[in-house]
């Protein structure tokens, strides 16, 4: 058998053109998974943001009370962040004669939330509540997204804003304004509004109680107005209150979830993105490996709560990018015991708020 000689020059282009052909196939694969969606995402673990997070829960640190001769059952649906000094905290109310309003508290650091400041926000005699606020830079204001009944629209709920140029005043805030001129057509239901922006645009997102996440964008010049056809951008087995944020010294973003278990208990799921407009891969979204549940939260005292509901993570900053560090990340959530949710009706379950602070390995 005659064996044939190679020059140098035929075997380096040899390679070249298999290392082409490899890059080739490489890349044809990558737009293949990026086009079939995220239910084919390969799971994806930012630096310093764990998979299978554990956490440590305190005590109860807000409670509803009885006030201006109404009954409250709950407090629930915090947003919070801190400027001058202070927490500020807006959150859901549920009521006997007034189903829901937000009520604003404010305290000086965790250990004073036993007589924090607290007043009830008069935007609209009629529904308010699930409130987000942060600071919107170019603007120079403060915004507070939440939703309200419109009764000229179908469905009624509404996404609406408030500005104020002083957080701290209560009475400060604006009139509630909608979102959008009229209801989008590609949505039948929505609920649980959040904004967070890039650098060129505003994102929002909610979701719709069918195990869809949507999203709907619009010009940081445009803002408040502007805001695209929602689009559905995540699927699965997931619920209400989802909530992004930027990384922190990281190109990527974090959304954490609510979803429902087998008798009514609820937890947080947890998803990735390198952008606000792209593929979202889970994190830590099974009821097996949760972002926040049960099996995965010890309590430092008595265990006051089973589900881990409606809350917000503590950011780092107070601007409209809504940046958290994901190495000591704390979660302000409602909580409650199965036993005391057992036989009420939603609006009488009496949620009230903890803090969960991360293991840290």
């Amino acid at each position: 058998m005659a064996f044939r000689s190679f020059a140098p020059a035929q075997v380096a282009g040899g390679r070249r053109g298999a290392a082409k052909r490899m890059a080739l196939a490489a890349a044809i694969a990558a737009l293949a998974l990026a086009a079939a969606g995220p239910a084919l995402q390969e799971k994806r673990e930012p630096a310093a943001l764990p998979a299978n997070p554990e956490w440590i829960g305190g005590p109860p640190l807000l409670a509803p009370f009885d006030r201006d001769g109404d009954h409250y059952y709950s407090v629930k649906d915090p947003s919070v962040v801190q400027y001058a000094g202070r927490w500020h905290v807006f959150c859901t109310v549920r009521g006997q004669k007034r189903s829901h309003q937000i009520e604003y508290i404010s305290f000086a650091d965790w250990a004073g939330t036993a007589k924090p400041e607290r007043v009830m926000l008069r935007l609209t005699d009629g529904y308010f509540c699930a409130p987000q606020v942060f600071y919107f830079r170019p603007h120079r204001k403060w915004y507070l997204i939440y939703q309200v009944i419109e009764k000229s629209r179908e469905p009624a709920l509404h996404p609406a804003w408030s500005s104020t140029d002083r957080i701290s005043d209560a009475a400060s805030w604006t009139s509630p304004k909608l979102l959008f001129p009229e209801h989008p057509k590609s949505v039948k239901m929505w609920i649980d509004f959040w904004v967070i922006c890039d650098d060129r645009k505003a994102h929002l997102f909610f979701t719709s109680l069918d195990g869809k996440m949507w999203r709907s964008e619009t010009r940081l010049e445009d803002f408040p107005a502007g805001w695209s056809e929602p689009q559905v951008v995540l699927e699965g087995d997931i619920y209400e209150a989802s909530h992004t944020y930027r990384l922190k010294d990281c190109a990527d973003y974090l959304t954490i979830v609510e979803a429902q278990a087998p008798g009514g208990r609820r937890y947080y799921k947890a998803y990735v993105a390198g952008r606000l407009d792209g593929q979202w891969s889970p994190l830590a979204a099974s009821a097996e490996q949760p972002f926040a549940a049960p099996g995965n939260v010890r309590f430092e005292g008595e265990r006051w709560s089973d589900s881990f509901s409606h809350g917000e993570l503590i950011r780092d900053g107070y601007d409209e990018t809504l940046t958290v560090g994901p190495a000591a990340l704390q979660f302000l959530f409602q909580g409650v015991r199965d036993s005391d949710r057992q036989g009420k009706v939603y609006g009488e379950i009496p949620w009230r708020l903890g803090l969960l602070k991360l293991v840290v390995r």
